[in-house]
């Protein structure tokens, strides 16, 4: 080789090589660059405020529903058919029968005594046995119904003449009748003993007491003032009044 051919040739390498270390550059992976901490104690990084907390929103309170009222029901402990009754030997003249329709109860007051309370079945609806003061009007043993079939009645006591009435019958728990006032087979028979004709039966609706109605307020009375009696004096110590003395005459031709 000539020393001229040898001269571009050796220019032609110096020129390949930083093309082929370029390639190699290119061909190699990334490398990112890390951070580095300082070395110098006196410089610290600043510190970053903490997030703030993530508040949950309290989840809305559910919507309450009103106290579901309590059906309303005797103190007692009787299930339906049962009922105590106090025998006594002697009885006041002066007994005293209520009935309670909303609590299905029948109470017998010997005086101010309880001596008997039963369950009972009033008027379903529809059929509602009526409220206020009644009197026995009748009473049979075994009567049978003169509006339903001949159903019996053991042990009736009659309160009105349309077919109210006390008796024995069938106890399911609530109001079921066609208006009467069902009793246990038992206590009809213990009632009927001791009741009489005109005994007083009082029925109910419930145990509240009635509002009182507003009275009127009382006029004062007026006294009428007391009259005097003059005494009228007798004929013989009455004045005596002079009779009228007659004008004397006038003379003829006179004027006033």
């Amino acid at each position: 080789m000539t020393g001229k051919a040898s001269f571009f040739a050796g220019f032609a390498m110096i020129l390949a090589a930083p093309a082929a270390a370029s390639a190699q550059v290119d061909n190699a992976a990334p490398v990112l660059a890390q951070p580095t901490m300082p070395t110098d104690p006196a410089v610290r990084p600043e510190p970053q405020p903490a997030p703030p907390p993530v508040v949950t929103p309290a989840p809305a309170p559910s919507p309450t529903k009103p106290p579901v009222a309590k059906k309303k029901g005797p103190v007692d402990s009787l299930r339906p058919g049962q009922y105590v009754w106090e025998a006594r030997a002697s009885k006041a003249q002066d007994l005293k029968i209520i009935a309670v329709l909303d609590i299905q109860r029948l109470y017998v007051f010997d005086g101010d005594t309880v001596v008997g309370v039963s369950t009972m079945s009033s008027g379903k609806k529809g059929k509602a046995t009526p409220t206020g003061v009644f009197k026995i009007l009748q009473k049979n043993i075994d009567h049978k119904s003169n509006l339903y079939s001949n159903a019996p009645m053991p042990y009736m006591q009659r309160l009105t003449w349309d077919g109210i009435a006390l008796h024995a019958g069938h106890i399911p728990g609530y109001a079921a009748s066609h208006g009467c006032l069902r009793l246990p087979m038992g206590f009809a028979k213990a009632l009927y003993g001791v009741t009489k004709m005109d005994q007083t039966v009082v029925i109910l609706s419930s145990l509240d007491s009635p509002k009182q109605e507003a009275k009127p307020e009382r006029q004062p009375e007026i006294k009428p003032e007391p009259v005097v009696d003059t005494p009228v004096p007798p004929p013989s110590e009455a004045p005596q009044q002079a009779a009228p003395q007659p004008s004397p005459p006038q003379a003829a031709g006179s004027t006033r």
